[in-house]
Order: structure tokens, then C-alpha cells, then sequence
């Protein structure tokens, strides 16, 4: 076992028991890991340490993004502000399962109970919309990191949320318009505002354009899953 020095006993529980799924760059499953090892800085370093994530980014009818900001306990990235859900789907066979992405579907199912209290009913796994995937690294202190391959997958859904404080710190539902006050905050470092880099990866890339297709009702012309955006 690692060291768990300063981590909470939640977070040790989920670093130590849960193990993502290491892909290769073609999202090729070739093998699985705790989450602990997944996340060290020096194994991602040394190039073996791609595993398999998802965004969720939830919409209610009015279309206004739900955002989360990440519990202080977390262990990477605490108190950054980010899209609804951010996770892994294990390495479990309910979450291995490739066809039209069940596996991570039924991952952010899960975890959006685990997260922030959405009851399964709220979020059927036949109402998420995956919509691209990208693969992407990022820092965030000395020790630990991301080197994520990410589905992104969108719903449309009033929910009932009740967040879990080991989780999440805070939400907010944001229009364009807000989402593009945060980023100016973020940029200028005010109010000590930070954004997750991967949320960040999404905003600058498609976000807007995406949340355009939403409010359409023409989000499948936006879908490509055969693609995968190397964001590094």
C-alpha cells in the first residue's frame, strides 16, 4: 500500500479499493489499477498510467449547466469548481461494457448518486448522450495528477440533488452567460476562483458550441465517438 499520509479515511477507502481501467491511446483496455497508482504523478510520468474517466455534464429544462465544486478532502484538484460529475468507470463488469458505452454510462450513474445524491430514476442510463472523448494530462501539485482518456457525456434532466460533503462543496446551476463570468474570474484570479482542467479542456473546445446543439434539440449532428481529441 502507498502513502495515505493527510488523506481523509473516505478518500483512502476510494484511492486504495477502487480500480480504474487502463486503456492505451486507441482506448484499448489493457489492464486496471487502483486509483491510488493511477493518480501518482511519477507513474504518469513515466507513461503507463492512461485509464479510463468520464464527464457528465447535466442540463435542466431551463439548460442551465449544473456545476460542482470539489470537496477540500479530495485529493486531487480540491476546491476547484468543475462540470456536474467527474469519475472513473471501475474495473468491474457492469462498467467494462463497450457497446454504445454502457460500462461508462452505468459509471456516471452511479457516481452522480455517490457525488451528489441523484437518485438512478433521475438519471436513466439510456438518457446520456455520449459525445466525444478526449485524452488529456494535467498536474495538479507535486505528487499527484490526471492522464485521463474522458468520455463526455451530456443529459437533460431535472434531478433532485443532495450532495455528499465528502464529495462536493458546493453547486450551482449557470446559463452561458454565468459560465462565461466564471471563466473571467477564474483567468483574473478572483475570488480565489478555479476551474478543473479538464472542465476547462471541454469549455475551450466544445462546450459552447455543444450547449448551442442542447438548446436546439440537435444534439446528435454534434456526437463523434470515433474520434479521440489529444488535448496534451
Amino acid at each position: 500500500m502507498g502513502d495515505d499520509s493527510g488523506m481523509d479515511a473516505v478518500q483512502r477507502r476510494l484511492m486504495f479499493d477502487d480500480e480504474c481501467i487502463l486503456v492505451d491511446e486507441s482506448d484499448n483496455v489493457v489492464g486496471h489499477d487502483t486509483k491510488y497508482n493511477c493518480h501518482l504523478m511519477e507513474n504518469i510520468e513515466k507513461g503507463n498510467m492512461l485509464h479510463r474517466a468520464f464527464s457528465v455534464f447535466l442540463f435542466n429544462s431551463k439548460y442551465e449547466l449544473l456545476l460542482q465544486q470539489r470537496s477540500g478532502t479530495k485529493v486531487t484538484f480540491p476546491l476547484v469548481w468543475t462540470n456536474t460529475c467527474c469519475s472513473h468507470p471501475l474495473h468491474r463488469e457492469s462498467e467494462l461494457i463497450p457497446e454504445n458505452s454502457l460500462g461508462v454510462r452505468n459509471a456516471a450513474q452511479r457516481k452522480l448518486l455517490d457525488e451528489l445524491g441523484i437518485p438512478a430514476e433521475d438519471v436513466p442510463v439510456d438518457q446520456f448522450t455520449p459525445i466525444g472523448r478526449m485524452l488529456y494530462k494535467a498536474p495538479s501539485d507535486g505528487k499527484w495528477g490526471e492522464h485521463e482518456l474522458d468520455y463526455l457525456l451530456f443529459i437533460v434532466r431535472d434531478v433532485t440533488v443532495s450532495p455528499n460533503p465528502d464529495e462536493v462543496a458546493d453547486i450551482k446551476y449557470v446559463n452561458q452567460e454565468e459560465l462565461k463570468e466564471l471563466l473571467r474570474k477564474a483567468d483574473a484570479g478572483e475570488e480565489g476562483l478555479k476551474l478543473s482542467p479538464w472542465f476547462r479542456l471541454v469549455v475551450d473546445n466544445f462546450l459552447f458550441k455543444w450547449w448551442d446543439h442542447v438548446q436546439k434539440g440537435t444534439l446528435p449532428e454534434a456526437i463523434d465517438m470515433k474520434t479521440i481529441h489529444k488535448l496534451i
